[in-house]
């Protein structure tokens, strides 16, 4: 199987994607979220139910763990932005 590289952009446009598909988002597309806004409080305003369906779901597509008793969990799911960042290095640290 031959390992693609996946832009941050593109990586960031299908995290996003996958937030309105998992949480059912219709009214919103990929691209109504900056991927520097905060997902929680104030921002897109997801809660910790939110977050945990999201795990699962960023498990399942992207088959990288977040425990949810790491401190940097919160850092991670911060923005979609963050997020992409985590994921990447995930990846990266699977496929060496």
């Amino acid at each position: 199987m031959e390992h693609v590289a996946v832009t941050r952009e593109a990586l960031e446009r299908d995290i996003a994607q996958l937030i309105i598909d998992t949480l059912n988002l219709e009214h919103l597309t990929a691209t109504d979220i900056p991927v520097d806004q905060p997902l929680f409080g104030d921002g897109l305003g997801l809660d910790s139910v939110d977050a945990l369906e999201l795990a699962l779901a960023l498990q399942k597509n992207y088959a990288v763990r977040i425990e949810s008793d790491v401190k940097d969990a919160r850092r991670h799911f911060a923005t979609i932005a963050s997020l992409a960042a985590f994921v990447g290095t995930q990846r990266a640290a699977c496929a060496d």
